[in-house]
């Protein structure tokens, strides 16, 4: 994705949602909204800067990567304290209610994505040009993707389609059906897949295969496993995605576009950020704050210990399974390796495991500009091809027509890659096979809580879990009072 936003135009398409605040404190525009729908959208270009500000909003996808592991049993929050961004910490224990400023951050930065992509969607049929469609297809695709991120979080949402809303109007609204959220989600991806091709030449856009595979997981969340299966299918036999060789090269700058990755985010090292607004950052702040907290030392460079890998996925994995070393860096054998050891210092962060997530961590030659703990240039990478092949083997075991010896194929060529020996159990045991591969294979990516609920292991494998009432997180209470009360809270919350 270009990196030449129009700072202006994005500010503005943001603080059009009454859900998004602090507008002001960014960027000063006098006069302010001089352009709108009424006279913006004449021409291909002005469609192409709504396109990026829309595109812009995936940047804060980085706290997935956060609360995707922190609420599962695979991490902890870390960090100098508990009241170091306080939310996250309420997300380990399972304490978290409806006034938690990283759970609202989820929300407002989700509906600020939709609300873009709906300002271009409702002003698509003002004129006509070659290469709408693509533009029309990336738009859908957005807001299907920050819809399933919502949903995903808080189950019924406000469903808002090709329009925005005053802040009168918001008050009037409900919460819309889960199912209905889907459907829409589900229609937008069918939509936008019809029309993308699997490469583009611009670095970052998306890809017929990133539609496919959102559409396919989408299918998974709702239990539909024929369909997920023939969507998945269908991107691991006609898609240009492959596994690479080495699964230490998966996260690193030096290696990214690789063939694996099916629909990553775009971040830029050349930008500095502020720690007053992480969603106009232009680089992966995740990278910075998973950094060892006052390291001095080869290799890596100093961050804030956030997200550190438990004691209990550590174990999970075999000794010889490459994968432990590529996903979790323990810093003790680390040291202990180096000419010079007792050089090397570093603060114990909160509920110190003495692992880091090593997948995503701040690497010397990988730094961006200062702040560097904000602007790093890895990209994101939400869906890769191994994913793809995981989750078509789930959908295999759980569909009517059940192929076990597919399932058993596409779980056996992830771990072919690895050098781990092939599994050939069958039935509920092939099953729970490929579920914990799902853990080896995409642990610390953000994925882990919502696998555990959607498969209902989540009150079994999460300590504080409480069935009925985390399968979701508290809509926040801000959010409520700004509706004028109307919506009920999530259950037990």
């Amino acid at each position: 994705m270009r990196k030449i936003i129009n700072k202006t135009i994005a500010i503005a398409l943001l603080c059009s949602l009454p859900l998004a605040y602090g507008c002001k404190d960014f960027l000063d525009i006098d006069p302010l909204y001089t352009q709108d729908s009424e006279n913006f959208f004449q021409t291909p270009v002005d469609y192409d800067r709504a396109l990026i500000g829309a595109y812009d909003l995936l940047q804060g996808s980085f706290i997935n990567l956060w609360i995707g592991e922190i609420a599962s049993d695979n991490a902890l929050a870390g960090g100098e304290g508990v009241t170091d961004t306080e939310g996250l910490h309420q997300i380990e224990n399972m304490s978290h209610d409806a006034v938690n400023n990283e759970l609202r951050n989820v929300f407002r930065w989700n509906y600020a994505g939709v609300t873009r992509a709906n300002f271009l969607l409702e002003n698509q049929n003002n004129i006509d040009f070659e290469g709408k469609d693509v533009i029309i297809a990336e738009a859908k695709f957005l807001r299907a993707y920050y819809y399933f991120q919502l949903v995903k979080y808080f189950g019924d949402v406000p469903l808002l389609v090709d329009k925005r809303i005053g802040a009168e109007e918001v008050t009037k609204i409900d919460r819309t059906p889960k199912s209905e959220v889907y459907n829409q989600i589900e229609s937008d991806l069918n939509a936008a897949a019809q029309v993308l091709d699997w490469t583009r030449q611009v670095k970052g856009k998306v890809t017929k295969g990133a539609a496919l595979s959102l559409l396919g997981k989408v299918y998974l969340y709702q239990n539909k496993f024929d369909l997920a299966k023939n969507t998945l299918d269908l991107v691991i036999n006609e898609g240009p995605y492959d596994l690479i060789d080495n699964f230490n090269n998966l996260f690193k700058v030096s290696n990214e576009g690789h063939k694996e990755v099916v629909f990553d985010i775009q971040f830029s090292g050349a930008e500095g950020g502020s720690y007053d607004c992480f969603i106009c950052l232009e680089g992966n702040a995740a990278v910075g704050y998973h950094g060892i907290k006052n390291y001095n030392g080869p290799v890596y460079g100093d961050g804030n210990s956030y997200n550190l890998p438990t004691q209990d996925l550590y174990d999970v994995f075999e000794d010889d399974d490459i994968r432990r070393e590529a996903t979790i860096l323990d810093l003790a054998d680390f040291i202990s390796k180096q000419p010079k050891p007792d050089e090397i210092d570093f603060f114990q962060a909160a509920g110190h495991t003495g692992y880091y997530n090593h997948k995503y961590i701040k690497r010397k030659g990988e730094i961006g500009l200062p702040d560097n703990d904000l602007t790093s240039p890895l990209n994101l990478i939400v869906i890769r091809f191994s994913d793809v092949l995981l989750m078509a083997a789930e959908a295999h075991m759980r569909s009517v027509t059940k192929n076990e010896s597919l399932a058993q194929t596409y779980l056996n060529r992830v771990r072919d890659r690895v050098k781990m020996p092939e599994l050939n159990n069958g039935g509920d045991q092939l099953l729970e096979d490929i579920w914990a591969e799902r853990r080896l294979e995409l642990s610390m990516e953000g994925q882990r809580f919502f696998d555990l609920v959607r498969t209902g292991k989540a009150a079994t494998e999460i300590t504080g879990f409480q069935t009925g009432k985390h399968e979701v997180f508290p809509i926040p209470q801000v959010e409520i009072d700004l509706a004028g009360g109307n919506w009920t809270q999530n259950n037990n919350y």
